[in-house]
C-alpha cells in the first residue's frame, strides 16, 4: 500500500478576528515552522481526528476544533488556512500511519503469500485499534477534492500495491497462477472497505475478529 497525496489548498493572505487584522502566517516555502508550531499542528490535528470521528465531519467546525484545543479560532487559522485544510493535514496523518503500519506487516512476513495476508490483517488491525483514523480517511474521502484529497477507493494507488503482492504470490506458486492479481486485489479491499464500513455503523461489530475471516476467504481462493 502507498499512500495518495492531492493538491494542498494555498495559504490565504490574512484573516481577521475581532476586527482587528491578524499577521500574515509566513509562507511553508519561506521558512521551517518552529518546534512550537509543528506541536500546535499536531495538537490540532489530533484534535480534529477525535472531533470527526466522534461528530463527523459536517459537526467538526473550526470553532469546535479551537474549543477542543482550548485556542481562539483565529489561532488555528493562523496554522491552518480553513477548517477544510486541517481535515486535510489529518486525512494525511490517518493514512500515513495506516500505511506505515501495514508496511511494515507486509517487510516482516516470512513469504510472498504471507504477505499478502499480512496486508490484510494488518489493514483490518489497525482501523479495529483506531477507529478515528478510519472515520476521517472515509470522511476525507467523501468530500474529495472539496478538501483537497484527490483520492478515491478505487483509483489505481489503492489496488495497485495490494495487486502486486498478490503477482509476487503467483511467481513464488503460492498462489494459483489463473488469477487476475487486479480483480482479486479489488475483492479483498471491497472486503476490507466493507467490514470497516460496518464497524462505523454498527458499534457492537468486532472488526478485529474480520481480520481471520478475510484472510481465510482469501487463502481459499487464492492459496494453490
Amino acid at each position: 500500500m502507498q499512500s495518495r497525496f492531492g493538491p494542498r489548498p494555498a495559504n490565504r493572505a490574512g484573516v481577521r478576528a475581532r476586527g482587528a487584522e491578524l499577521p500574515r502566517r509566513p509562507a511553508a516555502e519561506s521558512r521551517r515552522p518552529t518546534i512550537t508550531e509543528r506541536a500546535r499542528r499536531e495538537q490540532l490535528v489530533e484534535v480534529t481526528i477525535a472531533l470527526i470521528a466522534e461528530h463527523g465531519y459536517a459537526a467538526t467546525s473550526l470553532a469546535r476544533i479551537a474549543e477542543a484545543a482550548e485556542i481562539s479560532k483565529a489561532a488555528v487559522l493562523y496554522h491552518f488556512t480553513s477548517k477544510n485544510a486541517v481535515v486535510e493535514a489529518a486525512y494525511r496523518a490517518a493514512l500515513d500511519a495506516l500505511v506505515a503500519h501495514v508496511g511494515a506487516a507486509v517487510d516482516a512476513a516470512p513469504g510472498p503469500g504471507a504477505a499478502v495476508e499480512a496486508y490484510v490483517t494488518a489493514m483490518i488491525g489497525y482501523l479495529a485499534e483506531h477507529p478515528g483514523h478510519g472515520r476521517v480517511i472515509t470522511e476525507a474521502l467523501r468530500q474529495g477534492e472539496r478538501i483537497g484529497v484527490a483520492d478515491s477507493p478505487s483509483s489505481e494507488a489503492r489496488w495497485r500495491p495490494l495487486a502486486d503482492l498478490v503477482v509476487r504470490a503467483q511467481e513464488a506458486g503460492e498462489y494459483r497462477a489463473e488469477i487476475d492479481a487486479r480483480t482479486l486485489a479489488l475483492v479483498v479491499n471491497g472486503a476490507i472497505d466493507a467490514v470497516v464500513a460496518e464497524s462505523m455503523e454498527d458499534r457492537g461489530f468486532a472488526l478485529a475478529t474480520a481480520a481471520p475471516e478475510v484472510v481465510a476467504l482469501l487463502a481459499r481462493a487464492a492459496r494453490t
